[in-house]
């Protein structure tokens, strides 16, 4: 079976002021570090506020695991579905992130890539 964990969460927010003042406030909040990226800010490594909405209707939940590909190929042989259109890879091909077609409860949900 694969190994799961989760990486973090994903807020969408409208644009990015409204994104910046979250994550700042998660900052200010919890001592959490802000890093502004190029479509998110993230709050520590467990806040992503997206600049822009993205997939999910209120965001997303990243799930990290060891190996993508197999992480995938485990879920379909269990029934589940994922968006071709959102798969990321590495340089190497390497298969980095790709998202469910399911959303739980408005969160789009997404495999990502982590050191085991």
């Amino acid at each position: 079976m694969a190994e799961f964990a989760l990486a973090h969460i994903g807020i969408n927010a409208e644009n990015e002021a409204e994104a910046r003042k979250a994550a700042e406030l998660f900052g200010t909040l919890f001592g959490f570090p802000v890093k502004d990226g190029n479509s998110s800010l993230f709050a520590g490594s467990g806040i992503e506020v997206m600049k822009t909405p993205y997939l999910g209707k209120n965001g997303h939940i990243a799930i990290g695991t060891p190996d993508v590909a197999a992480a995938q190929a485990e879920l379909e042989a269990r029934g589940f579905s994922f968006r071709a259109d959102s798969a990321k890879f590495l340089p190497d091909g390497t298969l980095n992130a790709i998202y469910l077609e399911q959303e739980i409860c408005g969160f789009a949900v997404h495999l990502v890539g982590r050191k085991a």
